[in-house]
C-alpha cells in the first residue's frame, strides 16, 4: 500500500469517528428510554438542553426551548393513549414562552397522569412546563425558577418599574414598558390556568403572581422546600434510571473540564486518618503483636 493511501484512510476514518460515536450514543439513549418506558408502562419524553457557548462568527449560540421542540413534544403527547402515564424529563434553561406554554397546555390536557422529572434544573420555560404535571420529581439539589417574562436582555417587571419612576423617559422605554405589562399579564394568566387544576383559584392566582411578576431575579433557584411552601406537588428522589440516562447526554466541551474527583478508599481498621497514609500504615503494622 502506498503511504498516501494509508494517510487518506486515516483521515477518512478520523472524520467518520464522531458520526459513529454520535450514532452509538443515540442508540444507547433509545435503548435506555425503551427500558424506562417498559418498566413504568409510560411514555417517556426528554427535553434536555446541554449548554455550551460556541463562538460562530463571533456570535454565542445557546440551546433553549424553541418551536421545533414544541412540535416534537406535542407529537409525542398526541401519540400517547388516553389513560397512559407521561414522564417528561426536563433539563433546560428555558426558552420561548409560546413553545413552553404549548407544551404545558398539551400536558395539562392529557387524559392520564403526568410526571415531570428534573435531575438538575428546569428554569423559566422549563418551570412553566413542570407546573403542568401532576407531580414534580426533583433530585436533592435540583431547582426550578421564576417564570417572569424577559424582553430581550431586560426583565419585564423591571421595565414596568422603571417606567413608573418620575423621570423623563425615551419613547422606546415607554413602548417596552407597555409590551412588558402585557407580557406579565399573559404569563400570569397561563400559570394561573395551569395551577387551577391542582389548587383553588385564589391560591393559584397568588402563586402565579409570585412566580411571574419579578418577585425574584430570573435566575433565582427555587429548591424543593421552596416549592413545597408554595403548595406545589413536589417529591424529592429522581430514580437511578433517569440519572443514568443523563450520562448519555454528555456536555459537549470546547475545553478540558475544571472538575475532577477520585473516590476515596476506606482506611484499614485501626488506622487513624492522616495525610501521611504510608507512614501510618507502617506504624499500624509495627504495633501489631
Amino acid at each position: 500500500m502506498h503511504p498516501w493511501d494509508a494517510i487518506w484512510i486515516f483521515l477518512i476514518l478520523s472524520s467518520l469517528q464522531p458520526l459513529v460515536q454520535k450514532h452509538l450514543l443515540a442508540l444507547s439513549r433509545r435503548r435506555m428510554l425503551g427500558q424506562i418506558a417498559a418498566g413504568r408502562d409510560a411514555t417517556v419524553i426528554t427535553l434536555i438542553h446541554r449548554q455550551e457557548t460556541i463562538s460562530l462568527l463571533g456570535f454565542p449560540l445557546m440551546r433553549h426551548i424553541d418551536i421545533d421542540d414544541a412540535e416534537s413534544v406535542l407529537k409525542a403527547i398526541r401519540g400517547t393513549k388516553p389513560g397512559k402515564t407521561i414522564e417528561i424529563i426536563l433539563h433546560t434553561p428555558g426558552g420561548l414562552v409560546l413553545a413552553a406554554s404549548q407544551i404545558a397546555r398539551a400536558l395539562r390536557d392529557h387524559e392520564g397522569r403526568v410526571v415531570a422529572i428534573v435531575p438538575h434544573y428546569a428554569m423559566s420555560g422549563g418551570t412553566l412546563i413542570a407546573l403542568a404535571a401532576d407531580e414534580i420529581v426533583l433530585d436533592g439539589h435540583a431547582a426550578l425558577g421564576p417564570v417572569d417574562p424577559q424582553l430581550g436582555q431586560y426583565p419585564a417587571a423591571s421595565l414596568v418599574e422603571v417606567a413608573s419612576m418620575p423621570v423623563q423617559h425615551q419613547d422606546q422605554t415607554l413602548i417596552l414598558a407597555d409590551v412588558a405589562r402585557k407580557a406579565l399579564r399573559q404569563v400570569e394568566a397561563v400559570v394561573t390556568e395551569l395551577l387551577e387544576r391542582h389548587s383553588d383559584p385564589q391560591r393559584a392566582r397568588d402563586v402565579a403572581r409570585l412566580l411571574s411578576q419579578g418577585t425574584w431575579t430570573h435566575d433565582h433557584p427555587l429548591m424543593a422546600r421552596d416549592l413545597e411552601l408554595l403548595g406545589l406537588p413536589v417529591r424529592v428522589g429522581v430514580p437511578a434510571e433517569e440519572r443514568a440516562l443523563m450520562d448519555l447526554y454528555p456536555q459537549p466541551r470546547s475545553r478540558e473540564s475544571p472538575v475532577e474527583y477520585v473516590p476515596g478508599r476506606p482506611l484499614p481498621p485501626g488506622l487513624p486518618p492522616g495525610r501521611d497514609v504510608p507512614r501510618r500504615r507502617r506504624e499500624a503494622r509495627a504495633a501489631r503483636p
